[in-house]
């Protein structure tokens, strides 16, 4: 029987536990407070700061009684039934392994927000680790997520049922961090703000984890278009301030860099089969339209070939969104077979009306 199709609701209360409790993680914990059919386990920090502090004051509301811990044997003794994994971005998948595989082998489902949409991207050992904690602990794993885990993978494999002897797959992402407040994220990690030579020496970490990322996002599609992908390509275009920019993340002078692409090739038969193409832009209504303008395209080229657009107004809140898709993903992935889930192995994922 298919993990699909072994799959069987049944009315329960879930206990979820929180790992990290940056933006998303603090927009789980208000989800979980919110649903009747959820309750918080507990929650782990990174910072010795938080630690000790009440899990519902570090999410925006009144204290619940979870106290959070940055102990991993804390979290791993606690009775619960799923942990939401939102950690930072990290450059090396395999860094993190050790976490995951120690969660799963608890008996802890794990519904990752940070990657993992398809982990036999980074390859067969990669895979085993995780199988055999997933056996270990009778659990699952599985990847979630807004961009890779959705609008990079998903909704691709989705536009493709409308079309037959399909030749090509592109999906593009663009966004605006004008208004991104993690001077982390858009400093470090994107590398706004950095003079040319400084932004250079920095790539290639910056590459190797955005190669880990959204590899996933290919392979995915690739597997669900029964394809075999030969390779990937990755290539970075970028550009720099034509005059000082303002971002709520602080300023970016100019002459530094503000904007830059990242292209996705997955290469079968000598050619690309599946190109995706993430665009960050660090003030997007102060900049040129090259690159296109916020928001997401994704076209399916086949017969018939389709085109599906959409601006930046598409989501009020894609934080929020992101931990819905986690939340809304808990039922289905706590009663699916133990292993690696995809979404080539669930069934679909709804939301919940409030009425």
């Amino acid at each position: 029987m298919s993990p699909a199709a072994a799959y069987t609701p049944s009315p329960r209360r879930y206990r979820v536990v929180q790992w990290a409790t940056g933006a998303i993680g603090r927009s789980v914990i208000r989800g979980v407070l919110d649903r009747d059919d959820m309750e918080l386990a507990g929650a782990w920090v990174h910072t010795p700061a938080k630690a000790g502090a009440d899990a519902g004051t570090l999410a925006g509301r009144d204290p619940i009684g979870v106290i959070a811990t940055g102990d991993l044997d804390e979290i791993l003794d606690l009775d619960a039934d799923c942990v939401i994994h939102a950690p930072s971005p990290v450059q090396d998948r395999f860094s993190e392994l050790d976490t995951l595989c120690a969660l799963l082998a608890s008996g802890k489902n794990v519904i990752s927000v940070s990657g993992l949409v398809y982990p036999q991207a980074h390859g067969p050992v990669f895979v085993n680790e995780l199988e055999q904690a997933c056996k270990r602990g009778g659990v699952s794993v599985h990847g979630s997520g807004v961009s890779h885990g959705f609008m990079a993978d998903v909704m691709p494999l989705m536009l493709s049922r409308l079309s037959r002897r399909i030749t090509h797959v592109y999906a593009r992402e663009c966004s605006d961090f004008a208004r991104h407040p993690s001077w982390r994220m858009v400093h470090h990690m994107l590398g706004f703000g950095k003079n040319e030579e400084a932004y250079l020496r920095a790539l290639r970490p910056s590459r190797a984890g955005m190669r880990s990322m959204y590899s996933e996002s290919l392979q995915l599609v690739a597997a669900g278009l029964h394809v075999d992908l030969d390779e990937i390509d990755v290539d970075i275009d970028y550009r720099l301030a034509g005059a000082d920019l303002a971002t709520a993340a602080g300023p970016i002078p100019r002459g530094t860099v503000a904007a830059a692409r990242w292209t996705f090739s997955g290469i079968a038969a000598g050619r690309p089969v599946i190109t995706l193409e993430i665009v960050h832009k660090a003030n997007a209504a102060r900049m040129p339209d090259e690159w296109g303008r916020p928001g997401y395209s994704l076209r399916v080229d086949g017969r018939p070939s389709l085109t599906l657009t959409a601006d930046e107004e598409w989501v009020s809140d894609e934080i929020s969104a992101a931990s819905a898709h986690a939340l809304n993903s808990v039922p289905v992935v706590c009663a699916a077979e133990p292993g690696i889930r995809t979404y080539l192995d669930l069934p679909m994922v709804s939301g919940r009306m409030r009425l």
